[in-house]
């Protein structure tokens, strides 16, 4: 049950003890992989096997495999439209498109995407003027965020993109007071507007980073901008509040960070790729894997809401690189790792050189190693790659979950 807006929370969820949300969010998950299992193509090929009656927490959860989206991209050319990942009484209110093409259903009900948490933590109410520059063609961003606003009963101006000054003219005669789209077209949006006042006093912003210079530049103009993290796969994943301290995890999916390139999730702080399993039956996700690098912050966050937060965008962990006429990528990496259990430390492949001249090498957090030891690795690596490279250990690498280097 939603708590009254001069609470500060947009309902009870937030603030509910971690234990409660891991077993509520579970047994929705459980519910949902025997479901499946039963009920689509997806699950019967890459699910089966698995005991949904055992899927009781993370531990059980990292056991399932990792659904990426070239595999939706395949599964969908395959299987038209959805790929066998829809539960067959899931029929779609709309269907967006992305580049591949990939077809994403939207669910029905007030707020599919979830995108009304997000912008109630970035201060949107009942009776804002909405000014939604998100796309409204063929790609979901538009209909995310005009759903969430639509459903804390805001009303929203369809901007879309393009056409700038008619976007202005509207802003001003409708007296827009709250922005969503990306923070450049936001600042675009400032600096056309000049010392005309536009009336913009809050924002949602997404798709790109938001950097602080960036932030202060519109906080000076009287914008109090928050970011989110959302995708057209996913819906909303994790968002800003008033703390200012990392990205709240949304309470309808459950996130992990893994190494890049496995489903291995990686130690509490460690940077690593974002997997995220959607818990609605509209789209059910089982760890989706996003592309994108964060991490875990420790602890709750400031504001009192009680899920996890992560640092924010860090990067992309589909990272790759051509060395001598072949690509050498980030799966590759884990399959060095699963050859070479003991392991532990981090790794990191370096490319560099120039004029054609690649030197390859394998950087690795250990001790050095005993006689016959490097040869092994640096064949296993000749084995998987079909290159020669060299091994250099040292004390330690960054956190920052970049596992192909290229410096060329």
């Amino acid at each position: 049950m939603k708590t009254e807006p001069g609470a500060g929370f947009f309902d009870r969820l937030e603030q509910r003890p971690p234990a409660e949300r891991e077993q509520a969010q579970f047994a929705q998950a459980r519910a949902l992989l025997a479901r499946l299992q039963v009920h689509t193509a997806y699950g019967q090929e890459q699910l089966a096997g698995f005991d949904a009656a055992a899927l009781q927490g993370r531990a059980d959860l990292a056991r399932l495999p990792v659904l990426r989206k070239a595999d939706i991209a395949a599964r969908q050319a395959a299987l038209r439209p959805f790929g066998g990942l829809t539960l067959p009484d899931a029929a779609p209110r709309k269907v967006f498109q992305s580049p591949g093409p990939i077809y994403e259903p939207e669910g029905h009900g007030p707020d599919p995407w979830r995108l009304a948490r997000a912008l109630f933590a970035a201060g949107f109410r009942a009776g804002d003027v909405v000014h939604n520059s998100f796309s409204y063609h063929l790609t979901p961003a538009g209909s995310m965020l005009e759903g969430g606003a639509l459903a804390l009963g805001c009303s929203v101006l369809p901007a879309g993109v393009g056409q700038t000054e008619l976007q202005l003219q509207a802003a001003r005669e409708l007296g827009c007071n709250a922005y969503t789209g990306t923070p450049s077209f936001l600042r675009i949006l400032l600096e056309r507007a000049g010392d005309a006042p536009l009336g913009l006093r809050k924002a949602l912003v997404s798709g790109e980073a938001f950097p602080p210079g960036l932030q202060d530049w519109v906080a000076a103009r009287g914008v109090q901008a928050y970011q989110c993290y959302a995708t057209a796969d996913c819906g909303l994943i994790a968002y800003e509040t008033p703390a200012r301290s990392g990205l709240v995890v949304d309470e309808g999916v459950i996130v992990e960070i893994v190494r890049p390139g496995s489903g291995e999730p990686v130690a509490e702080g460690e940077v690593g790729e974002v997997v995220v399993t959607r818990l609605d039956a509209a789209y059910p996700l089982i760890r989706y894997a996003t592309g994108d690098l964060s991490a875990f912050l420790p602890g709750p966050s400031p504001c009192g809401r009680s899920n996890r937060r992560l640092r924010g965008w860090l990067g992309r962990a589909d990272q790759s690189a051509k060395v001598r006429g072949l690509f050498v990528h980030a799966g590759q990496v884990q399959q060095l790792r699963e050859r070479f259990p003991e392991l532990t430390g981090r790794m990191r492949w370096v490319i560099e050189g120039q004029d054609a001249q690649d030197r390859f090498t394998v950087l690795l957090e250990a001790a050095e190693p005993a006689d016959g030891w490097a040869e092994r690795l640096l064949q296993a690596v000749r084995d998987i790659t079909k290159l020669r490279a060299e091994l250099r250990c040292v004390r330690e690498l960054p956190n920052d979950g970049r596992l192909i280097d290229d410096r060329r």
